[in-house]
Order: structure tokens, then sequence, then C-alpha cells
């Protein structure tokens, strides 16, 4: 079976061929991020999410199979 990605719970593998497209990992980031009720969060991959979000997601989703989870809130 397939190892569960961060985005939706999709496989890693389309969850890093989603990250490494910068649209689709800026949309898929604040949807995931404001479906999971973290509304900071999801408001700063609206605002940021085509700069340096977008690589560190990409890296993390690579080496950890997970997008980045600093703000709880």
């Amino acid at each position: 079976m397939a190892k569960k990605g961060d985005y939706f719970g999709l496989p890693w593998i389309v969850s890093v061929i989603l990250a490494i497209i910068p649209v689709t990992a800026w949309v898929c980031g604040w949807l995931t991020r404001f479906s999971e009720g973290k509304i900071v969060a999801g408001l700063i991959r609206l605002i940021f999410g085509f700069t340096i979000v977008w690589i560190i997601d990409l890296i993390l989703m690579i080496v950890s199979k997970h997008i980045l989870r600093i703000l709880p809130c």
C-alpha cells in the first residue's frame, strides 16, 4: 500500500508531484490548512505561498513526507 502524503490523504508520490508544481502546492497548501482549522497558517500560505514557503514545503514533503507545520492556530 502507498504511504499517505499530506495533501488530503493522497499517496505520498502524488503529494510530491502536487508540491513540485507551484500553483497546485499553493492551492493545496492553503486548502489543507483551512480544512484543518488552522486559519493563521492558511492565511500565511495564501499570502506567501509562492515564496520561501513553497520551497520549504517541497523539501519537507520529499524528506519527511509532511508539509510545514509550525503554527497550531
